[in-house]
């Protein structure tokens, strides 16, 4: 019945999508154009989905399959809602003229208005070359992002010390090395003391790392980069052979880690050391509403005192008003990604933050403050599903610790 409902609303967008042309160009080569378009776009995301097998090869392919029915589906969408609001006027009107007997009414319904056609293709036009300009374009539009934090208790060695974070890098969608590469040379130039990674290095194999290991193993801070996993990097959303191969995915995704020069915390902690000062530096496994939880936030912090200054990296940000906040250690500032901010949103700063992804996560993007605590939530370095990004551009967060000036 759901196959049955899907085909029908697909048929009518189909149907209106060629109303809406026809009687914005009556030249056929357009509208032969358009349909070709319609039957490859389809075309590829059946064959991608539904024949082709779903390797690691073919993620790529298919997320691109994706974009470009999601960019159709868009256009279709908002076509079919105007045509279908001139509808609601011109259906009675062609009841009326017909049982009126109108001289010289000779169709049931009076034409579309070629205006109502214009606008509708017109404004549908916008969000579709958005999404195709966000799936060759601006899935690669690295932001550097900065904030400074200001901290009471800040040990004073950690005056001006620099954190850049990255997240979410999925590396089994990239598709381009030379910008891969420029987003690293952004780590790099920022010049940071330490890097931190919030997870989701793959989409959902280990073997996604492998061809860009020689590239991410050029990331580099005075202090070290540290992980921590996401949900995607557990290889959840997939079938495996057996329990074991499983097993050995996740030993391949640590081992990669490794060879990258990454510290992968699961569930543990680290201590930064300055002038005879330290910080600790805490990681857990994944732990967020609706997906895997296996973060162990006590067993984390199992050698951190209570006065130590802490970093902690998780990756789902809503662990942050779930277990951070109540916790009776103070932690003063988490790094999370997640959610990518649904690469797709509307960005001005200083005026406006929008996503549909609000909806789900309160916390959804950039720096949050709760009293002297904060949370900063990446925007993700990668994509995943649809190839590209519009509005909410790939981030390099580059975070400096202050000593408030009220304790200086």
């Amino acid at each position: 019945m759901r196959w049955i409902i899907s085909i029908l609303f697909f048929l009518i967008f189909q149907w209106y999508s060629y109303q809406a042309i026809k009687t914005f160009t009556s030249n056929r080569w357009i509208l032969f154009a358009y349909f070709l378009f319609v039957i490859m776009v389809v075309g590829n995301l059946i064959f991608y989905t539904l024949i082709l097998d779903r390797s690691t090869a073919n993620e790529s392919k298919l997320m691109y399959a994706i974009g470009f029915f999601l960019s159709l589906f868009v256009f279709q969408i908002l076509v079919t809602i105007f045509l279908m609001g001139e509808d609601i006027f011109r259906i009675p009107q062609g009841i009326y003229a017909y049982f009126s007997k109108i001289p010289d009414q000779n169709q049931f319904l009076p034409q579309r208005r070629k205006l109502i056609s214009q606008i509708a293709v017109g404004l549908a036009a916008i969000p579709f070359t958005s999404l195709l300009y966000g799936m060759f374009r601006g899935k690669y539009n690295f932001k550097v992002l900065t904030y400074e934090l200001e901290y009471d208790d800040l040990p004073e060695a950690f005056e001006g010390f620099k954190i850049t974070q990255i997240s979410d890098i999925h590396s089994g969608s990239f598709d381009n090395a030379k910008k891969v590469q420029y987003g690293v040379d952004l780590v790099n130039a920022q010049g940071s003391d330490v890097v931190f990674f919030t997870g989701d290095l793959v989409n959902n194999k280990a073997e996604e790392i492998l061809p860009w290991i020689e590239t991410f193993k050029k990331i580099n801070a005075k202090h070290g980069v540290y992980s921590v996993l996401g949900n995607h990097d557990y290889g959840d959303y997939m079938r495996w052979e057996s329990s074991e191969a499983k097993k050995k995915n996740m030993q391949d995704l640590e081992k990669a880690q490794k060879q990258m020069g990454w510290d992968l915390l699961l569930n543990q902690s680290r201590f930064i050391e300055k002038d005879g000062q330290r910080i600790a530096v805490i990681g857990v496994e994944n732990w967020g509403s609706g997906f895997k939880q296996v973060g162990d936030l006590n067993k984390a912090l199992a050698d951190v005192s209570e006065k130590d200054f802490k970093i902690l990296m998780s990756h789902d940000p809503s662990h942050w008003e779930a277990e951070v906040l109540p916790h009776p250690f103070k932690i003063h500032l988490t790094l999370s990604g997640h959610t990518h901010g649904m690469q797709f949103g509307i960005e001005i700063p200083g005026w406006i933050k929008w996503s549909p992804v609000k909806w789900r996560y309160k916390q959804w993007a950039g720096v949050y403050q709760e009293s002297d605590q904060h949370l900063n939530v990446n925007r993700g370095f990668g994509y995943l599903a649809y190839p590209g990004r519009v509005g909410i551009w790939p981030e390099v967060t580059v975070i400096t610790l202050t000593k408030s000036k009220k304790s200086v």
